[in-house]
């Protein structure tokens, strides 16, 4: 079976949805797929074609090149002309997504859309999303399904596009995590509190270091720690220097492949916060709560889901620093203890979205299949 995967950006490039293409594409191999993935570079500084874990990775130039639209006819050309069995779109968010449901469309392919909803820190593409919503809406519809992160999407989503739950399917990103304190033996730091995710605004690190001065007012021992790395790092020191917690907040980067240093790190937390203002399917906050950390969320999107299916507590979006502070000062006085966790794995992930594709072609068929994996 010949499936192609239309990713925005892909391995070596890194973040949510590039891990989750690379993850499920080479398990799809290893079950006898034939996998290809169709990707934008707009530096150019990668190979036009290689193969990644035996995953065949094609990138097409992309413009502009000083904005993330990432427009590429050449992708299109690639999705329309290739003899795949299954089109497989990853994210929505920019030109990639359009153009790989035209092409998939123009060739009679079958195709599935995964959103990878997220937020953004650029407040117009926020307040443009809607009207993004209406121009996807005729090839979104078209598509044989749509895959969901989390239950709230199949919601949100299917109101954005006029359509029913039988539309959808919810199938969860897998996570590799050495889960439970056997597996990260690291004492407690009870006066740690810990920021997860990428270095950028809408992710809410900022709220966080915004909170310390009153939380030291009642810890006078609290400290930050914030793990990621991104273009809002400059920002995060200074506003750490503003408030005068600098000595207080850590920042630090822990590469991608190495899980246990981040397992360990988490694990050290009394608390774990996360106050993004969009997560799709919250790995971060499923990760602590495994390995058995307090948390304290948003109440917005899937950290919302998380705390209302009693893992961790939550707190409005738009609380005040005082109220936050509180949140925290209070939790780490009297921890939640959230019940056990057992996390999705990625074998569970590509082996529900492999029953996916079989699904779709079968009714394509006419209910025979005569795909050989």
């Amino acid at each position: 079976m010949r499936v192609l995967m239309a990713t925005p950006r892909f391995h070596p490039d890194i973040g949510g949805v590039e891990n989750h293409v690379q993850e499920v594409s080479k398990r799809l191999v290893k079950n006898g797929a034939n996998v290809t993935v169709v990707t934008t570079d707009v530096s150019q500084r990668y190979p036009a074609r290689e193969f990644v874990g035996g995953v065949e990775v094609l990138r097409t130039p992309a413009r502009p090149q000083s904005k993330d639209w990432l427009f590429s006819p050449e992708l299109y050309h690639i999705v329309r002309d290739g003899r795949w069995d299954l089109v497989h779109v990853q994210s929505y968010h920019t030109c990639v997504a359009p153009l790989a449901m035209l092409g998939a469309l123009r060739s009679r392919r079958p195709y599935v859309l995964t959103f990878h909803g997220g937020g953004h820190s650029s407040v117009l593409r926020n307040r443009v999303r809607s009207f993004q919503w209406r121009a996807l809406r005729p090839l979104v519809r078209r598509a044989g399904r749509l895959v969901a992160l989390a239950k709230f999407e199949v919601e949100l989503y299917g109101r954005a596009f006029g359509l029913g739950p039988e539309a959808f399917a919810v199938i969860p990103n897998g996570s590799d995590f050495p889960e439970g304190p056997e597996a990260n033996p690291v004492e407690t730091d009870h006066d740690l509190v810990v920021s997860i995710g990428r270095l950028e605004k809408y992710k809410g690190h900022h709220r966080v270091i915004g909170a310390l001065p009153a939380l030291l007012s009642v810890r006078p021992h609290a400290r930050v720690l914030i793990l990621g790395s991104g273009p809002y790092e400059s920002k995060l020191r200074d506003v750490s220097e503003r408030l005068g917690v600098a000595d207080r907040v850590e920042i630090r980067a822990i590469p991608p492949a190495d899980r246990k240093a981040m397992a360990h790190a988490i694990a050290r937390a009394a608390i774990v916060v996360l106050m993004s203002q969009y997560e799709t399917h919250p790995l971060a906050a499923l990760e602590a709560l495994a390995l058995g950390r307090s948390l304290l969320v948003a109440a917005t999107s899937g950290l919302a889901e998380v705390a209302k299916a009693g893992n961790g507590r939550m707190i409005a979006l738009e609380c005040t620093d005082r109220e936050l502070a509180a949140a925290i000062a209070d939790q780490l006085d009297h921890p939640a203890i959230p019940r056990e966790v057992t996390l999705p794995t990625w074998d569970d992930c590509a082996d529900r979205i492999q029953t996916l594709y079989l699904d779709i072609l079968e009714a394509r068929q006419g209910g025979v299949t005569n795909v050989n994996w």
